[in-house]
């Protein structure tokens, strides 16, 4: 629905078995329940649904303490029904989000009263209005581990460059669930700019896993298409050498029936090095039988995929768990 300029700008509510709400807030959800859920939580969701649909101006709070950066960005996403609140300061953020609530927010890292990262976390911890979904526009590169701590309160990591403009309009629309159809012809086409090429995939390291020649020469075209680096590893023995051997492997798919180690066993070894606690595992199964994808969640898997494989299903599962920063 997101993906699609005529749906995007519908809003989304999750109700789940499953407690994936920040892979759901991070795709464009407005909210996430989990089963069982309540009467009056469903009465809830429904409020907020409607709150969204009958909103006539939206609100955002933009952070950022250059002038001539904050005017370039309020030209960029203002619109007749968009209110946009600029600060230059952490501290008059914090000020304006105790008594408003805002549909989006965009800081800058750098901030003279004090880092960007700072500001999320004591939103995070003080008496403020609501927790707006935040894009974080900066200049700075990030580290990895900086990446980690930043999304646990930002919804997207976007890096100042020559695409930067078109992403940061393709990211608020989406969180302020604009309608594509009514922008200026030049914004839409800037938006199909943005989505040209899919940066979610560019230049992320993704370890293939599998025997079958067939299997890694058709997964490998299109993940390269999409801008991924395709690392191979044979079976389940050779993917622990790779991981080793390679710097920074963003996700692993991992075929499931292999020989010499398959992929259950070489998931849980995985899972034993510190190193790659936190690194996303797909697993493929030959079917999709219950049992298959228990054994792939207890072996350590993040999430599984039935053969045959689904290219559209398969990268909207990697962009959902890939460690989501754009690096433009």
């Amino acid at each position: 629905l997101k993906e699609h300029a005529n749906t995007r700008h519908i809003p989304v509510h999750v109700i789940s078995v499953e407690d994936r709400v920040e892979a759901a807030m991070h795709m464009g959800a407005i909210g996430y329940a989990v089963k069982p859920t309540t009467r009056e939580e469903l009465k809830d969701v429904f409020a907020r649904l409607e709150a969204k649909l009958t909103q006539k101006v939206k609100r955002v709070l933009l952070v950022e303490d250059d002038d001539l950066q904050r005017d370039s960005i309020a030209r960029l996403i203002g619109d007749d029904d968009i209110e946009i609140t600029a600060v230059g300061f952490a501290q008059e953020a914090l000020d304006l989000l105790r008594t408003n609530i805002y549909d989006c927010m965009i800081i800058d890292l750098k901030l003279p009263d004090m880092l960007g990262n700072e500001l999320l976390k004591r939103m995070s911890t003080e008496d403020i209005c609501s927790f707006p979904p935040v894009i974080v526009y900066t200049g700075r590169n990030l580290t990895r581990d900086e990446e980690a701590e930043l999304r646990k309160y930002s919804r997207s990591i976007i890096i100042k460059g020559a695409r930067s403009p078109e992403r940061l309009l393709d990211e608020v629309t989406l969180f302020l669930h604009k309608v594509e159809s009514q922008l200026s012809h030049e914004r839409q086409k800037m938006l199909k700019t943005a989505r040209s090429r899919d940066k979610v995939f560019e230049g992320r390291k993704i370890l293939l896993v599998d025997d079958d020649v067939r299997n890694i020469f058709a997964l490998t075209s299109a993940l390269e298409h999409k801008g991924a680096v395709v690392v191979i590893g044979r079976n389940g023995r050779e993917a622990i050498d790779k991981l080793n051997e390679v710097d920074d492997i963003d996700l692993v798919l991992m075929d499931v029936m292999m020989p010499e180690m398959d992929g259950y066993e070489a998931t849980a070894l995985i899972r034993q090095d510190p190193r790659w606690k936190k690194l996303p595992i797909i697993a493929v199964t030959a079917k999709a039988m219950k049992d298959d994808q228990e054994r792939c969640l207890a072996a350590g898997s993040n999430d599984y995929l039935a053969k045959p494989i689904d290219l559209d299903r398969l990268f909207s599962l990697i962009r959902v768990w890939l460690p989501k920063m754009e690096r433009i």
